[in-house]
């Protein structure tokens, strides 16, 4: 059967909706493509804060994010697309690390750029010109804002974005279009007066005022790749990467229950769980051949090694002292062995005192006899 070419904005609007729930879109919604002033102005002032500084977030991309013409010139619409990802939590195991929902699978980056991949060739085909570009998180675009406008949902108190019927564990994608489709509204619905992911919230990075203070939030805590403070190390826990405190908490989104997408399954239970002492003494090649396929593979075994020592620290058990003293002594990245002093410091027994104590008289880095001295300090005013 021949189908004759869509014509209408109404046409083209269902081929969208049909190509993205084709694909494996949980939900689709559509805004017009004009710039949105009040996000600009809500991150510029976010960005000034210093909210994002880990990032290096500046007004200027700010300015770029909140106007889809930035990615495609002549935009006049912009089809927002969410993949619902919620799996049950693993159960808990000693000396075990903790990694959030999204980074369990494959790298949801490559699937949602395939996903919108489909719905902009299935518009492109049916204009019979190229009308499309597609963004998912690595181009400048206020993704949340966006969807917020379309009525894809609201954004929480932990500022994500609580999409309707399915919470706020999802993959945001955008396609961007010069075609004028029929735009949907924004829902009214709202967090009203419910805190509780900001009572979650170990770091305090929430502030309840549908704001956050990123450089605080165990997510970019994991991510950064300078060293994490230290009044923050203990409220981390057993996160290796990333946190699912605030949306855990969230009634939406546990109303919603969990996806029964296979897609969105664990690769395995040793990467969505890691044993902490086998993470701590991960080396770049297993770490390639491990975390390439999943959204942790971007930032090197180094900074899950780092993540690993800390983790190792707050769960307060001797038994890791050796692994901790190996990788204070042996390993080669002067973040890692400082974060394991400072792990050694936190488990404080004579075992561990007695590795600091004589790596301190061993270790030549600055910053790592910075890390010994602090771990040593309390001790030696309790006369340890």
């Amino acid at each position: 059967m021949v189908h004759s070419r869509p014509s209408s904005a109404a046409e083209f609007t269902q081929l969208a909706h049909d190509a993205a729930r084709a694909a494996g879109a949980s939900l689709v919604r559509i805004t017009a493509a004009t710039r949105d002033e009040h996000a600009q102005r809500a991150m510029a002032e976010s960005f000034a804060r210093g909210d994002f500084a880990t990032w290096g977030y500046t007004s200027e991309y700010a300015q770029a994010a909140t106007d889809p013409a930035n990615i495609l010139p002549g935009a006049r619409s912009v089809i927002c697309i969410a993949v619902a990802y919620a799996t049950p939590k693993l159960r808990y195991r000693p000396l075990h690390g903790r990694v959030s929902n999204y980074a369990w699978s494959s790298d949801y980056h490559r699937r949602m750029r395939d996903l919108l991949a489909e719905v902009a060739s299935a518009l492109d085909t049916a204009a019979g010109a190229s009308v499309t570009a597609i963004a998912c998180d690595t181009k400048p675009l206020a993704e949340r804002a966006f969807a917020a406008q379309s009525g894809l949902g609201w954004i929480g108190k932990h500022t994500n974005l609580i999409a309707s019927t399915v919470g706020s564990f999802v993959f945001l994608g955008e396609v961007i279009t010069t075609l004028d489709l029929v735009a949907d509204a924004p829902t009214k619905k709202t967090c009203g007066a419910c805190t509780r992911c900001v009572t979650a919230c170990p770091t305090q990075a929430l502030r309840g005022d549908y704001t956050i203070d990123a450089t605080k939030c165990i997510a970019d805590l994991t991510q950064r790749t300078d060293a994490i403070p230290r009044a923050l190390r203990a409220q981390i826990g057993d996160y290796v990467w990333g946190c699912d405190r605030c949306q855990e908490v969230c009634p939406p989104t546990i109303a919603a229950g969990f996806t029964q997408d296979p897609q969105a399954a664990p690769l395995d239970d040793a990467l969505a769980h890691p044993s902490l002492t086998a993470l701590l003494r991960l080396r770049s090649g297993e770490f390639k051949r491990r975390y390439a396929k999943s959204a942790m593979g971007w930032r090197g075994a180094a900074v899950l090694r780092r993540n690993a020592a800390v983790a190792l620290g707050n769960a307060l058990d001797r038994s890791a002292i050796p692994a901790l003293g190996q990788a204070l002594r042996e390993d080669p990245h002067p973040q890692v062995r400082g974060h394991a002093a400072w792990a050694l410091g936190r488990i404080g027994a004579p075992q561990a005192l007695a590795i600091l104590r004589a790596q301190q008289r061993n270790e030549m880095d600055t910053l790592v006899l910075d890390e010994i001295r602090a771990a040593l300090e309390p001790l030696s005013l309790a006369g340890r």
